[in-house]
């Protein structure tokens, strides 16, 4: 595969500064933001059309080498890691916002682009495209992932706004699916069938996104609790009441010490929730701050910090969007296992309790999107300490069998990856082999992303 024939053809498809297997681009290729081991591609192709991914995967076909599909590398189970090494496809070329439709709440995009960047563009008409996963993802990672992110408890996940998807199958052939109208009955909602595969069965260059409008006013509250109970039992109470929370974020008081030690911040180190409102007028939010605050009070709140504006929601959301990077800088050498399960939301509270009775002798820090029962755990260790690594290798397996039984699921937005797929079979059961069946119809010989899912 890495000899000079193969290389000379894949530079007349592209060109020589499109085409390396230089032994540092290689190796930035090689992981993600994973502990998972690191694997080299033989090769690193930089297209910008379609048409050159199309081209790229039929010369793949042809000498039977896998192909990965690399967006930013965010990704948290090993996802874009190629572990059978072969081709990696860089979409950072492709990363052009084609076109904003903002008649339509529409905007078609390259699969490249960085999602915080086309928010930013959107901002100007009043637009945004609501998954919010923290990182710098790309479209295409979001897609491939069904990225979602802090405000899924009122916008939903990636999946919800994929309209329109252009893609290359194995083989290469380019295929079309989907629509711009904002709803279908015709045939098989192929773009939601491709979410989510993680570059197992297509590789999504372009996509046309259903967008949202921005809201005229925020409001942001942050309560402390006495208690993990107080804060998950508050979660609860709020969804239940009517209120429309924008996102609702948990954090535990380890957290919380970890951003205070990175970041030099002096916030109250308790179990902690984030909430985000939205509306269109300031005094209509008050009115909920107020509902907001009874609520919180009455399961114990010890603190309540709020502010209503573009501002305040800022400040007080600058401390979940810097968890990762925070918890991380505390425990420099060591390596992070992040489970990333989801539970109804009735047992979200004990599902919260569960994970933190079983992480208690690790260095373990409990966050997510509480609002749509999603907890993250993540820990902090040395894979190379074969037992302590499989002291968190047991807690990992335990932390996601009780959100099985709690009818929930193994990961919740990141993806399966290397890392989920020892569950898979005790997730989906039967159905797992019709998933294989899939993937055997459109990828025969196995080249797309392989070593993911199954």
């Amino acid at each position: 595969m890495n000899d000079r024939m193969d290389l000379s053809e894949l530079k007349s498809i592209l060109d020589n500064r499109r085409v390396s297997a230089g032994e540092s681009v290689l190796g930035l290729h090689s992981h993600d933001e994973s502990f998972h081991a690191a694997s080299l591609p033989d090769v690193v192709v930089w297209p910008r059309t379609t048409e050159e991914v199309s081209l790229v995967i039929q010369w793949a076909g042809r000498h039977r080498v896998p192909v990965t599909a690399w967006g930013a590398g965010t990704s948290l189970e090993g996802n874009p890691i190629p572990v059978r090494g072969g081709i990696v496809i860089d979409f950072s070329e492709m990363n052009q916002i084609i076109a904003v439709r903002a008649e339509d709440f529409q905007a078609d995009v390259q699969a490249g682009v960085i999602y915080k960047e086309l928010n930013r563009a959107l901002a100007c008409e009043g637009l945004f495209f609501p998954p919010d996963p923290g990182a710098a993802a790309t479209i295409g990672g979001m897609i491939g992932n069904n990225a979602s992110g802090i405000r899924s408890v009122r916008y939903g996940a990636t999946k919800d706004y994929v309209m329109r998807l252009t893609a290359v199958l194995p083989g290469g052939d380019v295929i079309r699916t989907g629509s711009r109208a904002r709803k279908s009955s015709s045939g098989y909602n192929l773009p939601a069938f491709f979410t989510g595969s993680e570059g197992t069965l297509c590789i999504v260059t372009e996509a046309t996104l259903k967008l949202a409008g921005l809201p005229a006013n925020f409001m942001a509250v942050r309560a402390t609790f006495p208690t993990i109970l107080g804060a998950t039992t508050t979660v609860h109470h709020i969804m239940r009441s009517g209120l429309a929370p924008a996102a609702m974020e948990f954090l535990d008081a380890n957290v919380v010490h970890a951003l205070n030690q990175d970041r030099g911040l002096t916030l109250e180190e308790n179990p902690t929730l984030l909430m985000e409102f939205s509306g269109f007028s300031e005094q209509g939010l008050r009115e909920e701050m107020t509902f907001v605050e009874e609520i919180c009070r009455g399961n114990g709140s010890l603190a309540i910090d709020k502010g209503i504006g573009s501002e305040e929601r800022a400040r007080l959301w600058e401390i979940r969007h810097q968890t990762y990077e925070s918890i991380k800088r505390c425990h420099t050498g060591l390596s992070p296992l992040i489970m990333d399960v989801a539970v109804p939301l009735s047992r979200y509270s004990e599902m919260v309790a569960f994970s933190k009775n079983e992480v208690r002798d690790l260095k373990a820090y409990l966050f997510g999107h509480a609002g749509d029962g999603n907890l993250h755990v993540h820990v902090m260790d040395d894979p190379q300490d074969r037992k302590r690594w499989m002291r968190v290798e047991e807690a990992s397996r335990n932390i996601v069998a009780k959100a099985l039984e709690f009818e929930g699921t193994c990961t919740g937005e990141h993806g399966v990856g290397i890392g989920k797929i020892r569950f898979m079979n005790q997730e989906h059961g039967e159905s797992l082999i019709l998933m294989k069946r899939i993937k055997g119809l459109l990828d025969p010989d196995h080249l797309f992303n392989p070593g993911k899912l199954f």
